[in-house]
């Protein structure tokens, strides 16, 4: 299947929201009161998502269940729907779909309305740790869609041993010389470096990235390619033996051929959120809460984690999951707990420079 190139140039725009002083809110939700008896047929709603992440007919089922004429458009990249949302006081968008550290940037710089928790009993379908995440803790602003990790994805019958470490991927064995790759999206990019030396994935220390910076310049001659979206498909052909790669990516190749594995080294990796939010300039906003309150409903959250083959907050439709899918996908039964031993990725404000500096170093390097 086809799926959304989300995860494409990070850093840059969480630096660009940097700037957005002038087109904020001066009070961020919670100063407007909803009314939980409004009549939603009577507003209309518009969610901005990546494409092929959600039920081909969720805007009819939606309209069916509430009565809310609902429009969905699709944004490629974090960066493209931040671009949106900054472009003007109002961008027609109600509900839009970001990553964690995205909802943490647009809720501070006042874009986001407050969650009305009256207006979304669903959130109790969440796991309770799914309500700490550090980005947005209590789920102010953002209410989580689905989550995961990254890890190496590899084949044992290409690599001859099952990699434990960042390093088997930063320093291959000779064998594997040009049969790796490496996201070259900004923090995922720095990721495997920062964790092999010890260090945070949310570091802004100059002389830890510039440590991890050298490491990535070393690896870069050993690399089939840098590849965040075709990673998988070398697996299958053979092309790569070993990829960096997020957890719900690699079930695509284990689609194609079983025999593919998926790890988190030992060192530590990610934990990344997909999260959905209003915005405060939204007209509609007892109809966005409906519509979050509609997503968190098991069995929204169940053909998101059959479907989109990535781990969803939501307890209830985790726990509805046929165990053969697990079995035939073991990223999806990655635990909450082992999860949770992973740094969740936050916004770093204007040191997310930093890593747009050192992304564009590595890569430029011959």
């Amino acid at each position: 299947m086809s799926y959304p190139f989300r995860r494409l140039a990070l850093a840059g725009a969480a630096a660009g929201l940097l700037a957005l002083t002038a087109c904020s809110s001066a009070d961020a939700g919670g100063g407007e009161a909803l009314d939980p008896e409004a009549d939603l047929s009577e507003q209309t709603l518009t969610v901005s998502i990546w494409a092929d992440y959600y039920p081909e007919d969720l805007a009819a089922q939606f309209e069916e269940a509430t009565g809310v004429k609902t429009t969905i458009v699709n944004h490629t990249t974090n960066e493209d729907i931040v671009a949106k949302l900054t472009a003007s006081a109002d961008s027609g968008i109600d509900v839009a779909f970001v990553s964690g550290q995205y909802a943490q940037a647009l809720g501070e710089q006042g874009l986001l309305a407050e969650l009305d928790k009256a207006l979304i009993p669903n959130e109790k379908n969440l796991y309770p740790e799914a309500l700490e995440l550090a980005y947005d803790e209590g789920n102010v602003y953002s209410e989580p869609y689905a989550w995961g990790t990254t890890g190496l994805c590899y084949r044992p019958d290409l690599t001859g041993f099952a990699p434990t470490s960042w390093n088997d991927l930063l320093a291959p064995k000779p064998e594997l010389v040009g049969k790796t790759t490496m996201l070259s999206t900004d923090r995922w990019l720095a990721m495997p470096a920062l964790k092999a030396l010890g260090y945070s994935v949310n570091t802004t220390d100059d002389a830890e990235l510039a440590e991890a910076q050298a490491q990535l310049i070393e690896t870069k001659p050993t690399l089939l390619a840098y590849d965040d979206t075709t990673f998988y498909s070398k697996l299958v052909s053979g092309e790569a033996a070993m990829v960096e790669a997020w957890d719900g990516w690699c079930n695509y190749g284990i689609a194609e051929d079983p025999t593919i594995e998926f790890v988190v080294p030992d060192e530590g990796a990610d934990l990344w959120v997909d999260t959905m939010t209003v915005l405060e300039s939204s007209q509609n906003k007892e109809a966005a809460m409906a519509f979050l309150n509609y997503i968190l409903d098991p069995e929204v959250q169940t053909w998101v984690a059959e479907n989109i083959l990535y781990k969803v907050p939501n307890q209830a439709a985790m726990e509805a999951l046929d165990p053969a899918l697990l079995e035939s996908y073991p990223t999806l039964g990655i635990t909450v707990d082992e999860l949770f031993e992973q740094e969740v990725i936050v916004d770093l404000g204007e040191d997310s420079l930093k890593y747009v500096d050192l992304n564009s170093e590595v890569l430029a390097t011959n």
